[in-house]
């Protein structure tokens, strides 16, 4: 969690998404890719699956590709007309002449960037075209982590990909709908972690789950629970170190009827960026987090 949390969804995402209880503009895996792109914006850096781009994922810079089905994921208009193709074809033939020295200019950049795009396009829908190792459960979170899986056995240089799953919001009737939920969180994660180890990648694959808050500890009296305060978050990975970070939180030691955050979620996030993804979190967050690491040292 973080001191004096917000209940609102959207407040609360921005803040995770952020990483900044007094909000930011642009998110904190964003401002990873800023800080070690070399100011130059890579398309496949990034990648959401979903209408649009994350808060979270966006930078000064780096903006991420997004997409719900990679078979659509393309130029616009290139099946209607084919002569929407030629631009395209030629930007990618004249994108590394050394007939015009024009390497600082903005026209390469943009030709640089264009052409970048296109071939990114093309590699994820090969990549997602291909049947997966293993058999994925028939749900939407699986969906999503069956397109991730393809593109990691792909070798796609994306560093970061994200996926959602809503309906969490139970203020009624929650006991057998949270528990649906769960069953599929649980099997598509099982799922994706067999497919990841049919690839022999699960070493170099790191998976964390999160959301902007947890519920009240009492039920009301719709049979739900509404908004709360601290949240668990889960990292998974053949390199974390397994067991519980902190202390485990108290259903009677409560704040006003909330659970009392132990750990505050950028200390993890901070030992993300330092010790999966090499870089100095102080840059990225903002300030000094002390970081117990997730990660085992052997």
């Amino acid at each position: 969690g973080y001191p004096n949390p917000n209940r609102s969804h959207f407040s609360s995402m921005d803040i995770w998404h952020s990483a900044d209880p007094d909000g930011k503009n642009n998110g904190w895996i964003g401002r990873y890719f800023d800080n070690t792109c070399g100011g130059t914006p890579n398309p496949e850096a990034g990648v959401a699956i979903g209408r649009q781009a994350p808060l979270a994922m966006q930078g000064a810079t780096q903006l991420p590709v997004s997409f719900e089905r990679a078979e659509l994921f393309r130029w616009m208009g290139t099946d209607m007309d084919p002569n929407l193709e030629r631009p395209y074809e030629d930007i990618a033939r004249t994108a590394h002449s050394d007939e015009v020295e024009e390497s600082r200019s903005q026209s390469a950049f943009l030709k640089r960037t264009t052409l970048d795009a296109r071939v990114s396009s093309d590699k994820v829908r090969r990549a997602v075209a291909k049947s997966p190792l293993i058999t994925y459960p028939n749900s939407n979170l699986a969906g999503q982590l069956r397109m991730v899986g393809a593109m990691i056995r792909a070798e796609l240089p994306t560093r970061v990909y994200y996926v959602t799953l809503g309906g969490f919001d139970t203020h009624a009737n929650q006991a057998g709908q949270h528990a649906r939920l769960l069953e599929q969180v649980g099997n598509a994660l099982n799922a994706f972690y067999r497919d990841l180890k049919a690839q022999g990648n699960t070493d170099r694959v790191l998976t964390m789950v999160f959301s902007e808050f947890g519920r009240r500890v009492a039920q009301n009296g719709s049979g739900g629970t509404d908004h709360g305060t601290a949240a668990p978050m889960y990292v998974i990975g053949d390199m974390v170190r397994p067991g519980l970070l902190g202390t485990h939180p108290s259903l009677t030691r409560l704040d006003g009827g909330d659970l009392i955050h132990n750990t505050d979620f950028r200390t993890v996030y901070a030992s993300v960026i330092e010790d999966w993804m090499g870089a100095d979190a102080s840059g990225v967050l903002g300030g000094r987090w002390k970081t117990d690491s997730i990660l085992r040292t052997s």
